[in-house]
């Protein structure tokens, strides 16, 4: 009799066992997705250029971790900057800029999302890209009959006499372009304009690898 109970006992034990254990992988659970590496910066507009991302899911119910690279769904919140064009696989598009990727998965009736990563993209300034984030002032001082005319700067920032200096990027060019008053005249550029303009000339094209000062007289 007790060989009997014992027998039952055992075979009791076992069915625990195996319905906890199947009961547990029918509930595994996805509870976080981390895309690594971390940020990156391309230094051109290249799409032959790219990146390689891994997704890694994290479950419960056994915990364990697992390479999810071709389970989710790779997203950009900048495409024109950033795109996917295969998982995990991110490329330059035709933008400059900054974009934020990540990676989703519809797991047990929820969309889990992944950290943030930033792509990065720099390029020419004729596609608008910033190419260093050092800036310099640029300053006008008008010499003589500061009230005769007025100095103003392309790209936008000096309109002199009221505000007579601004920021601008490092190695950038920046224009100025004297307009005297109907009755008065320009007389000249002090130091400073790139050759080819100042003097006389209307306009004075100023490159800025310092901060610069540049003078102007109307009369």
């Amino acid at each position: 009799m007790i060989r009997k109970l014992s027998g039952i006992l055992v075979l009791v034990v076992a069915a625990i066992a195996l319905l906890s254990s199947s009961s547990c992988a029918r509930s595994q659970k996805l509870e976080s997705i981390n895309i690594q590496p971390g940020n990156g910066t391309f230094a051109t507009v290249d799409p032959n250029a790219y990146f390689l991302y891994k997704a890694y899911g994290t479950y419960i119910h056994p915990p364990q971790t697992l390479d999810i690279t071709n389970q989710v769904t790779w997203s950009t919140d900048n495409p024109q900057v950033a795109q996917f064009k295969s998982p995990g696989v991110v490329s330059p598009n035709t933008g400059c800029g900054v974009a934020q990727i990540f990676a989703t998965l519809h797991n047990s009736s929820n969309d889990v999302v992944s950290n943030l990563v930033s792509i990065t993209v720099d390029g020419p300034p004729s596609l608008g890209c910033p190419t260093t984030s050092v800036t310099f002032n640029l300053s006008v001082i008008v010499t003589a009959g500061a009230a005769d005319g007025v100095i103003t700067s392309a790209p936008s920032g000096i309109t002199c006499g009221t505000t007579c200096a601004a920021p601008f990027p490092e190695n950038s060019t920046v224009t100025l372009v004297a307009a005297p008053n109907a009755t008065k005249s320009f007389v000249g550029w002090g130091p400073n304009c790139n050759t080819g303009t100042g003097g006389t000339s209307s306009s004075c094209d100023v490159t800025l690898s310092s901060d610069m000062t540049v003078t102007a007289s109307f009369n």
